[in-house]
C-alpha cells in the first residue's frame, strides 16, 4: 500500500489517488456489460412490434409495467446492500453471482414464443422483460454505482472514472445502435437471427462482468487504511427514504435521471422507426451509428477538459441545451436524412461531458447525506440513477407506444402514412426539444457544487471529533 500511496500521491484537495489504469479499464468493461444489456433492451420494442408481431399498444403497456416494478427495486436493493457486511469489496460481490444469469437472460428474451398466441407472448415478454431488469440488473448496477462513491474520495478520481463508465456506456450503445439491425438482417431478419445475435452479446457479457468483478474484489479502495473502513449504522428502509427525499439534491438527481433516461430512451429507440419510415431503409442505423464514431470519440476525449473548466453544473447546463437545440434544428427540415444526421450527431456529442457526470452528480448528494444526517446511505441512494433510468425507459416506452398509436401505426404496409411520419416527427423530434429544456430549468436548483468544500471540512471536524470522544 507504501508504494501505490508514493506512486500516486494525493489530488489538489489532499484526498488520496487510488485508481490506476487498469482499474478505470475495468471498471469500463462493467459498465460497458451493463450498456449492452440496456440498450439491447431498448431495442424490444422494436424487435416486439416488427419482427414477432405483437400489438404496439400492448407492448408499451407490458414495457411500462416492467420498467416501474423493476424501478422500486432499486431503492429496496440498495437498502439491502447497505445493511450487507464485507467492507467496500461488497460492492463487486454482487456482479460475480449475476454474471451467468445476466448472459442467460439476454438470449431469454428474444425466445418469445409467439406460436402460443398474443396473450401467452405478451405475458412471457413481461416475465423476461422483469428478470432482466427488476431483478439481475438491478442486483448488479445498484451496488455498482455505489462503488464509484467508496472507490475514491478526489473528486478528480470520480470525475475520471465518471468518464470512463460514460465510455463503456455510450460505447455499449454504439455497438447496439450500429450492430443490431444490420447483423439481425444479415442472419436473415428472423427472430432465429435475434436469438443468435443474443448469444453472442451474452457471452459478452459475461466475460466483461468477470474482468470487473476480479479487478474489484482486490482493488485499493480510499478508505482501506487504518479503522476508517467502518461499517456504517444499519439505518431503516422507512428512514432511509425518508431521508433521501429531503434531501433536494438526490431528488433532483432522480428527476435528472427519470427525464434524461425519458429521452435517451426515445430517441435510441426511434432511430429504427425514423430510418425505415422516413427515410426507407433501418440498415441505415448501422451507418448512421458507424458516422457517430468520430464525434464520439472526439466528445470523449475533450470530455474532461471541458468538465475541468466549466465545472460541473455549467457543464450539464451546456449539454442540455445543445441537446434541445439539435432538436429544434431538426424540426426545420425532418425528412432530410443529412439534417437528421448531422443533430443527431452533434446533440450526441454535446451531451457526452454530461454523460461523464452522473456517477459525480450521485457522489455529490451522497457527500450531503453526510453533511445533512450524518449518514452516507451509498447504495440506497444509488437507487437514484437506476430508478430514474428505469421508470424514464419505461415512460419512455410508453410515450413512444401512444405517439405510434394516435398516428396509427401499421408494421404491414410498405411506405409510411401521413399520421405515422408525424407521430414519428412527434417523438423523435419535438419531444426531445421540451424535455431538454424542461430538464435545464430543473437543474439550476442543483447548486451544491460550491458548498461541497466546506461541507467536506464540516465533515472531517466531526470525525475527527468523535474519534477524540473514544475511550
Amino acid at each position: 500500500m507504501a508504494g501505490v500511496k508514493k506512486d500516486l500521491g494525493y489530488d489538489k484537495e489532499g484526498f488520496k489517488r487510488v485508481m490506476r489504469k487498469r482499474d478505470y479499464m475495468a471498471d469500463m468493461s462493467g459498465q460497458f456489460a451493463l450498456g449492452l444489456m440496456a440498450n439491447l433492451v431498448g431495442q424490444l420494442q422494436y424487435f416486439y412490434t416488427d419482427k414477432v408481431g405483437l400489438a404496439v399498444g400492448s407492448v408499451g403497456v407490458v414495457l411500462l409495467i416492467a420498467k416501474i416494478v423493476d424501478a422500486l427495486t432499486d431503492i429496496w436493493v440498495g437498502n439491502i446492500v447497505d445493511h450487507s457486511k464485507g467492507g467496500n469489496r461488497k460492492y463487486y460481490t454482487w456482479m460475480m453471482r449475476m454474471a451467468v444469469p445476466a448472459g442467460a437472460i439476454v438470449v431469454l428474451m428474444f425466445t418469445v414464443p409467439i406460436q402460443a398466441g398474443q396473450f401467452a407472448a405478451l405475458a412471457y415478454a413481461l416475465i423476461t422483460n422483469l428478470l432482466i431488469t427488476a431483478v439481475i440488473y438491478t442486483l448488479i448496477a445498484t451496488p455498482f454505482a455505489a462503488a464509484m462513491v467508496v472507490r475514491t474520495k478526489s473528486q478528480s478520481e470520480r470525475g475520471s472514472m465518471g468518464v470512463f463508465r460514460a465510455v463503456g456506456n455510450y460505447g455499449s450503445g454504439m455497438i447496439i445502435a450500429i450492430a443490431t439491425i444490420p447483423i439481425t438482417n444479415l442472419l436473415g431478419g428472423t427472430q432465429s437471427a435475434w436469438i443468435k445475435y443474443g448469444a453472442v452479446i451474452g457471452l459478452t457479457v459475461i466475460l466483461l462482468f468477470l474482468i470487473c468483478y476480479f479487478n474489484g474484489r482486490k482493488a485499493e479502495f480510499a478508505e482501506d487504511e487504518g479503522s476508517a473502513q467502518e461499517e456504517e449504522d444499519p439505518v431503516p428502509f422507512k428512514s432511509a427514504v425518508s431521508y433521501l427525499f429531503r434531501n433536494k439534491y438526490w431528488v433532483i438527481v432522480l428527476v435528472f435521471n427519470l427525464i434524461t433516461s425519458v429521452t435517451n430512451g426515445i430517441v435510441a429507440t426511434s432511430g429504427a422507426y425514423y430510418t425505415k419510415w422516413i427515410f426507407g431503409n433501418d440498415n441505415l442505423v448501422g451507418i448512421m451509428g458507424a458516422a457517430g464514431l468520430l464525434s464520439t470519440a472526439v466528445g470523449f476525449a475533450v470530455s474532461k477538459p471541458i468538465i475541468s473548466k466549466l465545472g460541473v453544473q455549467r457543464t450539464v447546463y451546456a449539454g442540455l441545451i445543445g441537446a434541445a437545440a439539435a432538436a429544434g434544428i431538426r424540426c426545420l427540415a425532418p425528412a432530410s436524412f443529412t439534417m437528421y444526421l448531422v443533430t443527431s450527431l452533434l446533440g450526441s456529442f454535446i451531451q457526452i461531458p454530461l454523460m461523464c457526470l452522473y456517477g459525480v452528480l450521485l457522489a455529490m448528494a451522497v457527500d450531503y447525506n453526510e453533511y445533512k444526517y450524518d449518514k452516507k446511505l451509498v447504495a440506497v441512494s444509488s437507487g437514484a440513477i437506476g430508478f430514474g433510468s428505469k421508470v424514464g425507459n419505461g415512460v419512455g416506452s410508453l410515450i413512444l407506444s401512444a405517439f405510434l398509436m394516435v398516428g396509427a401505426y401499421d408494421a404491414t404496409l410498405e411506405v409510411a402514412t401521413t399520421s405515422m411520419r408525424f407521430a414519428i416527427y412527434g417523438f423523435a423530434n419535438y419531444l426531445p426539444l421540451v424535455l431538454n429544456l424542461v430538464m435545464f430549468f430543473i437543474f439550476t436548483r442543483f447548486d451544491i457544487e460550491k458548498k461541497l468544500p466546506a461541507m467536506r471540512k464540516e465533515i472531517e471536524v466531526r470525525h475527527a471529533a468523535k474519534k477524540n470522544d473514544m475511550p
